[in-house]
């Protein structure tokens, strides 16, 4: 049996149920957020038989014929690296509607297949999807802080102390969440890790995915991304440095998303408000890929006070994304934004019912006009509305109306 990774992933829990009642259960994440690990510590102990399409022979059969292979599978196999043979997912149906049986394919991919609707289609009702992330600051500690549930409805009690961690906040973000990065002690070691990282993302998966003419122009896109990482996206300043179209730009974005190395955080709207911005927000990945593209450590990360404030935003947002991962409920997310310049950094809504605010502040003081962009949102959605937050790097939790409370940031990772 595979050793326990070094940090517990909470989703552990949630890929179990899964293969008690799904055929097709798919791990997909960015590369080297501990997929395999988590594949293989849940399927070792079940007796799930390994085939990796990093391997070229696996990879080369499986091409040459995707019906003969699946047919020789053994009858619980976990198949490493899917998005490298999309010719198999028509063939992996096909054996699934032939003998359907609960748990039987563990599959990981390194690319998001719903953004490839033809994939993801082909076994629509037959494969659960789990989004793995990179390594959530709960896991990191060893216990889940609840943080979510809290704002659902359980209330946060203002007895709770958090910690205030100045410097230390910063070098969390600049440390990032990819576990092999974090097995490096020094801060320039993990950047380097970062920077080959994303040479190698370049130089296999993206030829994989796509026939782009102008590889070298990718990780350059990315840098550029990261400097604007929490802002409204304009691919029009993105597109400036580059020969390149607008169209081709947003082409390049797309194919970073599907290899989960940026997102668009989309506008939260309601039919009834006219005067909302709808236009999405940009968030990397992960603060130390986001670090290491535009060279920056925790000291130089503290002292620049703007990137500081944008890292510290997506920082959160990543590290509420992760912990959703492990949710019952799904949760889905969005940002707040009108054209009176009121917004919310991450609105949540959860089962397509309740919804909350997290607004992400980067000092150690809070003032009532740090809620307006909350306050905004709770009249617009009425009872609909659980909690609003501002997070910020204090100590206490403090509350500002009903519903509405100043929350320490280490309340993301410990306990209340």
């Amino acid at each position: 049996m595979k050793k326990d990774p070094l940090h517990p992933r909470f989703l552990i829990p949630r890929v179990t149920e899964a293969l008690a009642d799904s055929p097709v259960v798919l791990i997909h994440g960015p590369r080297q957020s501990g997929k395999t690990t988590l594949a293989r510590l849940v399927g070792d102990a079940a007796g799930y038989v390994y085939i990796s399409f990093d391997n070229d022979v696996q990879r080369a059969a499986a091409e040459f014929d995707p019906v003969g292979f699946v047919a020789d599978l053994p009858d619980k196999v976990i198949l490493d690296e899917i998005q490298r043979v999309p010719g198999l997912f028509t063939s992996l149906k096909a054996a699934v509607d032939s003998r359907r049986q609960a748990g039987r394919f563990i599959l990981t991919g390194s690319a998001n297949v719903l953004l490839v609707p033809k994939l993801a289609d082909s076994l629509a009702g037959r494969m659960e999807i789990l989004r793995l992330h990179p390594l959530a600051q709960c896991e990191l500690a060893g216990r889940d802080s609840g943080f979510l549930s809290i704002l659902l409805g359980q209330g946060f009690k203002k007895s709770s102390i958090g910690s205030r961690q100045g410097r230390d906040l910063a070098e969390r973000i600049a440390a990032g969440g990819f576990p092999a990065a974090l097995a490096r002690t020094a801060s320039r070691r993990r950047a380097a890790w970062y920077r080959d990282y994303i040479d190698t993302l370049v130089q296999r998966d993206v030829r994989d995915l796509s026939a782009i003419r102008s590889l070298e122009a990718l990780p350059r896109l990315l840098a550029l991304a990261a400097g604007q990482t929490a802002h409204l996206v304009n691919v029009a300043e993105l597109s400036g440095p580059f020969q390149l179209s607008r169209p081709t730009i947003r082409d390049y974005m797309t194919l970073l998303e599907r290899l989960f190395l940026l997102e668009q955080l989309p506008p939260w709207h309601n039919n009834r408000l006219s005067r909302l911005i709808k236009t999405p927000k940009l968030h990397l990945c992960d603060t130390g890929l986001a670090c290491a593209l535009l060279g920056v450590d925790g000291p130089s990360l503290w002292g620049d006070r703007e990137l500081y404030g944008q890292l510290l935003e997506t920082f959160v947002y990543q590290e509420l994304r992760r912990q959703s991962g492990w949710q019952e409920e799904p949760v889905t997310f969005y940002h707040y934004r009108d054209k009176e310049g009121l917004e919310v950094d991450v609105v949540l809504e959860f089962g397509g019912r309740q919804l909350a605010g997290v607004e992400v502040k980067a000092s150690s003081t809070v003032g009532a006009s740090d809620f307006r962009g909350l306050i905004r949102l709770q009249k617009s959605v009425g009872k609909r509305f659980e909690a609003g937050v501002v997070l910020y790097d204090g100590d206490a939790i403090v509350s500002f109306g009903k519903g509405l409370f100043a929350v320490p940031i280490s309340m993301l990772w410990e306990k209340t």
